[in-house]
């Protein structure tokens, strides 16, 4: 996977930051994007069938875990990855506890409504820089303040095991951890099958498919016991 370029590491470090691709990696994290209490879920809030455009684990190693600034996937997924629409949801699932303090997901609820824009042009192979620290395809601070401002913020914490789902257009972020408590959480992107990825709103090319996978076959249930 190293050398595929699916782990990115911490700037300037050898932490793990990200893994992408996991649900092609672990047929564990395969079987339960298919197992019915999250498919259907996903199906539901879609309202089609469902592929997985992308999956991650987003690592937030103690003392050393970097943040992820303010920003909305969608404005990302559509400029860089061809999705045209924002069908698409977000399913956070901690892989270990999420406390108020060790860099949790925070995000703005009801901001989802609003697009916010983001100006200037994406450059070449601009995931290989933003997946450590995103510059480009990021809100104003006005604007993040103005939402802020009128939708408030709230945080996803809670034990292992504890899931979110949240719209691809909403805006959220992650501060640095700086406790000795490392936080790890696997992320399931579900698009709708009907919002199948054409060419990049703004960028050149498609990012690599292990960042974005454009294989649209719907994903299949699995019996609960195959889970087992």
């Amino acid at each position: 996977m190293e050398a595929s370029g699916a782990i990115i590491r911490e700037h300037g470090s050898d932490a793990v930051r990200s893994i992408f691709a996991v649900h092609r990696h672990s047929p564990v994290i395969d079987a339960l994007a298919r197992t019915p209490r999250i498919l259907d879920r996903a199906r539901q809030i879609l309202g089609s069938e469902v592929y997985i455009h992308q999956s991650r684990i987003n690592a937030m190693p103690g003392m050393v875990g970097t943040g992820f600034g303010w920003h909305s996937d969608f404005e990302t997924w559509h400029a860089e990855d061809g999705l045209p629409a924002p069908r698409t949801v977000s399913l956070s699932i901690a892989l270990t506890d999420n406390f108020a303090f060790n860099g949790g997901l925070m995000l703005m609820p009801g901001a989802h409504r609003v697009f916010v824009p983001c100006v200037g042009q994406t450059p070449d192979d601009n995931f290989r820089e933003s997946l450590q620290k995103q510059k480009v395809g990021v809100p104003s601070d006005d604007a993040v303040t103005e939402l802020g401002l009128e939708y408030g913020i709230e945080q996803f914490t809670g034990p292992a095991g504890h899931a979110l789902f949240f719209d691809s257009n909403s805006m959220h972020a992650s501060s640095n951890n700086i406790t000795p408590y490392s936080r790890a959480n696997v992320f399931l992107v579900f698009n709708s099958v009907e919002n199948a990825p054409a060419a990049p709103y703004g960028a050149a090319a498609p990012r690599p498919a292990h960042i974005a996978d454009r294989d649209t076959t719907p994903l299949t249930p699995i019996h609960n016991s195959e889970f087992a």
